[in-house]
């Protein structure tokens, strides 16, 4: 056990006294590359610069196509805008329309859903489900005033602060 602690001090003097360039080597991985790493590099180096020229092109492509048509857009501006707007406004109807659609349709399900269980079940449920939304609504118009009123006084309790 004494061997070893001295072996471990011993090692730990000499990577004390270890020049910079020997503690620079003591990052770098014992062996080179592997096969499969200069492979990788290899292939993905040409597929890189390929991309990297076409994106280039591209680019270059666009902002000639850009100088070229930017005065025929100048020149028909009075017509293209006004069509935008146009395309923009029936795009929005079409949409619009089709979410009224939709919802008119799944309220039509909902109510012959709802008529259907009403159908369902016996006449004794309809007054309890009658009495039970009476309540829900008069419990939320109790709420309702009860905010109301907070907030009246609040109202009132901060104008009477800032009059004195």
């Amino acid at each position: 056990m004494a061997d070893y602690q001295r072996t471990q001090y011993g090692q730990q003097q000499q990577q004390q006294h270890q020049t910079p360039s020997d503690a620079m080597k003591s990052f770098l991985p014992e062996s080179g590359p592997s096969a499969q790493q200069i492979l990788t590099v290899v292939t993905l180096v040409p597929l890189g610069g390929i991309l990297l020229l076409l994106a280039g092109l591209t680019l270059a492509g666009t902002l000639l196509g850009l100088a070229l048509s930017t005065p025929v857009f100048v020149i028909f501006s009075p017509v293209l805008v006004p069509a935008a707007f146009v395309i923009a406004a029936a795009v929005t109807g079409f949409l619009t329309s089709g979410a009224f659609g939709i919802t008119g349709l799944s309220s039509l399900s909902w109510l012959a859903n709802y008529l259907r269980r009403i159908r369902m079940t016996p006449s004794t449920a309809l007054p309890e489900a009658a009495d039970y939304a009476r309540r829900r609504v008069q419990d939320s118009a109790a709420y309702v005033g009860q905010k109301t009123k907070e907030t009246g006084q609040a109202i009132q309790s901060k104008a009477e602060g800032t009059k004195t």
